[in-house]
Formats: structure tokens, sequence, C-alpha cells
């Protein structure tokens, strides 16, 4: 695990960015699993406003790590948040973009998403790998859609699965622990002094940590990089 701080919520994107741009540029094809928050959001306007002539996005194809389970015009949606910032603005192929229905029913969603990955990625350790995936941590220490309360789906054997925010009862689409720990990298992108506390526990390894989802992203193979801010590092 290793860490990378930047001065500020826009320097964070802009070093991720760079790091992204790299492996597009190394690679034939790159599989990424998008995140929602605010941090990715400042990274796809980055990336639509500084890199849309410098990327083949005819490599890239875009998946979502999670996905709240609503239409993909509602507010709430990671994919129309990730399509009015970058998929409109950058000449991706349609068919690179591979949405959860969030308009679906959401167990029958969970499987069928869970095949579509399957059936696209090349596999390793009998799971679908993805190139990348891009993850943020809430205050609560949850990441993707796997919230504290919900632990077991760090270790859950599908590929996706329903998580349900714990305040608002919302679900939502989430790849399971163990795909997302069979990445070839996984990349934190968190900022704002409100995730310190958190951070601070999980890179010391303090008591308490392991309810933390969070603290359980060790990938099996590959390599975890946390892109934070200095807010959010300011206790390490």
């Amino acid at each position: 695990m290793k860490h990378i701080i930047s001065s500020d919520a826009q320097a964070t994107a802009q070093a991720f960015a760079e790091f992204l741009i790299d492996q597009i540029n190394q690679s034939n094809t790159l599989n990424i699993a998008l995140s929602g928050g605010s941090t990715p959001k400042i990274l796809f306007e980055l990336l639509a406003d500084e890199y849309e002539e410098e990327v083949d996005w005819n490599k890239v194809n875009l998946y979502w790590g999670d996905e709240r389970c609503v239409p993909p015009t509602d507010g709430d949606s990671n994919y129309k948040m990730t399509n009015d910032l970058l998929i409109t603005q950058v000449s991706i192929p349609d068919s690179n973009v591979h949405r959860v229905l969030g308009e679906n029913e959401p167990e029958g969603e969970a499987a069928r998403y869970g095949k579509e990955i399957s059936d696209n990625l090349p596999a390793a350790n009998g799971l679908p790998q993805f190139d990348i995936i891009i993850l943020g941590m809430g205050g609560d220490g949850h990441t993707a859609s796997i919230f504290p309360h919900e632990l077991k789906l760090m270790h859950d054997e599908r590929v996706c699965a329903i998580g349900v925010n714990p305040d608002s009862g919302q679900k939502r689409v989430t790849l399971t622990g163990p795909v997302i720990n069979n990445a070839k990298h996984v990349c934190f992108l968190v900022t704002g002094e409100g995730k310190a506390e958190k951070i601070d526990e999980i890179f010391n390894k303090k008591e308490g940590s392991e309810k933390y989802p969070a603290a359980h992203i060790a990938p099996t193979d590959g390599t975890l990089t946390w892109y934070m801010d200095q807010a959010a590092a300011v206790k390490l």
C-alpha cells in the first residue's frame, strides 16, 4: 500500500489523472470501474477539459464499482454524473460504456451486471479482473457500497451484490470485496478533513478500524494506492 498526498482536491484529481492517462497509453484495452463522489467529479471534469484529445478513448471500457438503484436521469445516479461531465464530452464509443441499470429490480440487476462483467473481463484467480478500480471512502468508512453493517459483502462469492445505505435505506448495486481486491490497481481518491480520522485509524491499524470496509481493501496480486489531499492526510 502506498499513498500520494497532494495539496487539495484538484491536485489529488490531477495526480490520479496522470496515472490513469499513463495506464491508458500503455494498454491496448483498459477496463475501469468508476466511483461517484466529489473528487471523481473533479477528475471527470479534468479529463474532459485537458485530456480529451490526448486519450484514445476507444481503448477505455467504463464500468461502475457501485450505483444507486435509481434511473439514469436521477440526480443521485453515479452514471448521470459521469455521463454529464465525461462521457458526453469525449469520443468514447457507446459500446464501451457499461452502466448499471439502476431502474431495474435491484437483486436481478446485481446478477445481470455481475454476468456482464464476468462475460467481458479477463479472469484471474477465478474472478473477473479490472485493470483499475476507483474507490472513495465515506465518513463511516464504507467503500463502494459496502457499509460497516454489511461487512460480509467483503467476502461475498458473487461479482455484484446489493448494499443498503443504513441512513436512507437506499439500495445500491456494488462490486463485492473479492472482485475489488482482484483488480490490478485499486485506487482510493479521498479528500477533505472529514475523512482524516478514518484515514488515521485505518493507516495506523487502530483498535476498531477493522469494522470499516475500506480497511479490508488489500489487493490479492495488484497495487493499492491512496490518493489524498493534505486535509484528509493531516493525521498521518
